[in-house]
């Protein structure tokens, strides 16, 4: 699909432009307080205050220096790009989940992660099920399917 040098690009689009980066593509939150507005500008009501710095979202569209965003729970808004970070993290979906030691689905519990849990995308390898995540300082290896922040085709290195 697409791997980080893709993603390289400048962020941040002049107004009137369109930042050239592919659609959709995740992003983090930059601040511990977003504003989530029900269209592109601050003459729009807010909808949702997010109070999570580095919370991975997906980048969905974009209209000026506006970004619609969908979070891992299917909110969607819209957010100034300013808000948005480059920085690729995850979070832990569904259940609990094991952090391996490598990446198979043999390799020994490094932590067990609770649903939600954040953590920072380290690398994804081209053709792996696998993805080595950071959580708390502590590094390890997350399936794929078991955390929202990642495209299934997209390699990270």
């Amino acid at each position: 699909m697409f791997g980080v040098a893709a993603l390289a690009v400048a962020w941040g689009a002049t107004a009137g432009e369109t930042s050239g980066l592919p659609l959709p593509r995740f992003v983090s939150l930059r601040s511990d307080e977003v504003n989530l507005r029900t269209g592109p500008g601050i003459r729009y009501p807010i909808d949702w205050i997010y109070a999570r710095k580095e919370l991975p979202v997906e980048v969905i569209a974009e209209f000026e220096a506006w970004r619609k965003i969908r979070d891992w729970q299917g909110t969607e808004g819209w957010v100034h790009q300013s808000m948005l970070s480059g920085r690729r993290m995850m979070v832990v979906m569904g259940a609990s989940r094991s952090l391996r030691s490598s990446d198979a689905d043999s390799a020994e519990p490094v932590a067990v992660l609770e649903a939600g849990v954040l953590g920072r995308l380290v690398q994804c390898p081209r053709n792996r099920d696998f993805c080595r995540v950071e959580v708390e300082q502590l590094q390890g290896w997350l399936r794929r399917d078991e955390v929202w922040g990642v495209y299934k085709g997209e390699w990270l290195e």
